[in-house]
């Protein structure tokens, strides 16, 4: 397979990369990542697979269409992960229209030139081809604390720019199976944490911010409820959704974890506690501080995998206790990367380029 991924830079897809091309049996012959390395995209991520002879990084946007279409020609891509996206809720409520710009016009520009591109391909190539787009819970809106989990069934009510956003880029995804035939598959995850996690969301900041003496900004009463899924599950499913998913399909992929906000928040502390102890003998939970409640924030997420473990057989590896004890000991031992990082994003947003 030559597998074109889009924002393989970014948190989910660096994992996701990195899991393909280190894993026995990928079977890859090729795999060209796409990104145009806004302020979430980090190059370094990646930098120990710049040897790898199968690994091609090329910088543009998927919204590109010249830059698009040469790749899916020069390079015969047989599939397409979307994985590009605006993805920071703060960031769309102060300003939406990069969001829509990235999630929706250039999700539409993406498909049409693999749709083109596969319509082109001689059989078996072209019964082979899948285009899989990487969405969010967040496009189901919120729920009650009784509320049974999303489903694929459950109606979209984003409450959200950015969710607002993904939503529309997932009906685009649909209308291009269903209008042209186009073989294309969906993913909706519950939230990700794990290694190369951008510090600006909530456990990488946490972390990082105990570890340099700074407050522990927790929003509102900090009983929001996310279903948390280790990064590295999450790649997992989807290549196992990519190879096996029936076209046409959505497929839920939660962590089966659901937490409230403070007791993550409290978690990291009680690790770094064991792990890296305050010189004054404090527990970190001593910094949380609770702040004003963000803007139509959302209450409860909440993931039903079942399909996906009933067709795919598809299960988390990780519990939240095995995977944020990894994820700690990542940031201990990455304090470089998260320090270079975040010098990056905020010089880049001194020069007023990616806020």
């Amino acid at each position: 397979m030559n597998l074109l991924v889009t924002g393989g830079c970014g948190f989910i897809g660096s994992n996701f990369i990195r899991q393909r091309l280190l894993e026995n049996g990928s079977g890859l012959m090729k795999l060209v990542n796409l990104d145009a390395l806004t302020y979430a995209g980090n190059p370094a991520n990646l930098a120990d697979l710049a040897g790898d002879p199968r690994y091609v990084f090329v910088h543009g946007d998927i919204g590109d269409i010249t830059i698009v279409t040469r790749l899916l020609a020069d390079h015969a891509i047989d599939a397409v992960v979307n994985f590009a996206a605006e993805s920071h809720v703060d960031r769309s409520i102060d300003s939406p229209e990069p969001f829509v710009q990235t999630n929706v016009v250039g999700t539409l520009r993406l498909l049409n030139c693999a749709r083109l591109h596969w319509s082109k391909l001689s059989e078996p190539r072209k019964s082979a081809f899948r285009f899989l787009h990487v969405s969010t819970d967040e496009v189901y809106g919120t729920l009650a604390p009784t509320d049974p989990a999303f489903t694929e069934e459950t109606p979209f009510a984003p409450n959200s720019p950015y969710a607002a956003s993904k939503a529309a880029s997932d009906h685009l995804v649909r209308s291009f199976q269903h209008t042209y035939g186009f073989p294309t598959l969906t993913t909706n995850c519950s939230n990700n944490y794990g290694p190369y996690h951008f510090p600006e969301k909530l456990i990488p900041l946490m972390i990082l911010n105990a570890l340099e003496g700074k407050p522990l900004p927790v929003y509102g009463d900090g009983m929001q409820i996310r279903d948390w899924l280790y990064v590295g599950d999450h790649a997992a499913a989807i290549w196992l959704v990519l190879q096996r998913g029936r076209v046409g399909e959505t497929y839920n992929i939660g962590g089966l974890n659901e937490q409230p906000n403070l007791a993550i928040v409290k978690a990291i502390c009680a690790l770094l506690d064991e792990k890296s102890p305050r010189p004054d003998g404090k527990s970190y939970a001593s910094q949380i501080s609770h702040v004003a409640d963000r803007p139509g924030h959302d209450r409860r997420y909440a993931i039903d995998c079942a399909k996906l473990q009933r067709e795919l057989g598809w299960s988390p590896r990780e519990s939240f206790a095995t995977g944020i004890e990894k994820t700690v000991d990542w940031y201990l031992t990455h304090r470089a990367w998260a320090a270079d990082i975040t010098a990056k994003k905020y010089a880049r947003e001194r020069l007023g380029v990616a806020k």
